[in-house]
């Protein structure tokens, strides 16, 4: 599919202005754009809001229609950003679209250090009724301009929007003229645009129509009004400490459209900022430089002698634990005293006592092994199951100094 792009022929064409020229010498005037290799270039400048939205029906065209005529608005299309070559954007440019059946919206503030540098985007749009996709590119040329950097920057969070519906130029050029009538500056640039999600705030819950936040950034090229100053005094700082609104006399120029979080203002003069610069090294690209083919190491490889190695691993630990080994054994066997040594240091008395204890120990022990105790007689059954009277277990010769105090019980 293409584009053909009409002009107005001039009258020695001798063709109609509304039908296209197809003759040679009229050929100049007839410019075919292919729509999926067409390049879109925008002069974006730095230090500056760069908004650029990917319109849905601007797509459209580069996929079938649906079987029935006017239903092709229906198509769900979501779209796929990144700089040519590399995976994904570069680090100032976001990308945001909240539903297939909604249009997506590039944004992003570019820095003086991208200056001169064309940046490529890649925009893929994926039909995902017919799994169809088309690719277009998008030349991001970054001017340089003299207001850049404006010296005195404001950084405002509005509680009830979205980043999708503060980016719409309608909308941000209402929050901007408001900001303009309490500030009263002779230049004014949105800087950048940052959601809330992306400073760590949380996703909102899906009832009464909350919003995530988002964080607006505005430059100006004089001092801050007495308006936006009023967050600083005592007795604002201390509403906001109690999380308490603060009185804010320029609210009222605000609240009709937006709500802020006057709390939460950011006043940056940056002329008045200490630039700390840390030696860090250069990141470089991210992309390894060519080395050339990989050659792999050589089959034929040099024998290795490890017999170096098996002294200083087997050899010398074994060494030092024969050492150890035989200092032990020479401190636990060779070094001991004995008994007759024992004894000829300890006196007589002594040893007397000791062999007495020992010799009485000695009787006592056996006398128990021979000591015979039996049970009382009352303890056993005196019939057995067949009725006969089961004989004393005591011989008639047993001494009587022995015997139970009950005898047979009859």
């Amino acid at each position: 599919f293409h584009l053909v792009k009409r002009h107005f022929l001039p009258p020695e064409c001798g063709v109609p202005a509304n039908n296209l020229c197809v003759l040679s010498l009229c050929a100049p005037v007839v410019t075919i754009l292919s729509r999926s290799h067409a390049d879109r270039n925008v002069y974006p400048s730095a230090g500056v809001l760069f908004v650029h939205v990917l319109e849905r029906e601007h797509f459209k065209g580069e996929f079938p229609p649906y079987p029935k005529p006017g239903d092709s608005s229906n198509d769900p299309i979501t779209f796929n950003t990144n700089l040519m070559g590399y995976p994904d954007r570069p680090g100032w440019l976001r990308y945001i679209q909240r539903t297939s059946h909604s249009d997506g919206v590039l944004y992003g503030s570019p820095t003086a250090e991208h200056v001169g540098k064309a940046t490529i985007i890649e925009i893929t749009a994926y039909n995902r009724r017919t799994f169809e996709t088309a690719r277009h590119n998008l030349v991001i040329n970054i001017m340089s301009t003299e207001e850049y950097p404006l010296p005195y920057q404001a950084e405002f969070f509005i509680k009830n929007m979205n980043v999708e519906e503060m980016l719409a130029s309608e909308v941000l050029g209402d929050f901007l003229g408001a900001v303009k009538n309490v500030w009263q500056p002779e230049r004014l640039n949105a800087i950048n645009i940052t959601s809330a999600l992306d400073r760590g705030g949380r996703v909102p819950l899906p009832i009464n129509n909350l919003k995530e936040g988002v964080y607006v950034m505005v430059g100006a090229d004089v001092q801050f009004s007495s308006c936006l100053r009023e967050v600083e005094n005592p007795h604002n700082q201390l509403r906001c400490s109690q999380e308490m609104e603060p009185v804010i006399s320029c609210d009222k120029k605000f609240r009709a459209q937006f709500d802020i979080d006057w709390c939460k203002i950011n006043l940056v003069d940056i002329t008045k900022v200490v630039m700390i610069h840390s030696n860090r090294p250069d990141p470089g690209t991210g992309v390894l430089p060519d080395i050339g083919e990989y050659n792999p190491p050589s089959e034929s490889l040099k024998s290795r002698d490890f017999f170096a190695d098996f002294l200083i691993t087997l050899a010398v630990p074994s060494a030092v634990a024969m050492v150890l080994f035989t200092i032990l054994g020479y401190s636990m066997c060779c070094r001991r005293e004995g008994v007759d040594k024992r004894n000829m240091q300890t006196p007589d008395i002594q040893l007397v006592h000791h062999s007495s204890i020992q010799k009485s120990t000695k009787e006592l022990r056996s006398m128990s092994k021979n000591r015979e105790i039996s049970w009382p007689l009352s303890t056993l059954p005196v019939f057995s199951q067949s009725g006969e009277v089961v004989p004393p277990i005591h011989p008639d010769n047993y001494e009587t100094t022995s015997m139970p105090l009950m005898q047979t019980q009859m």
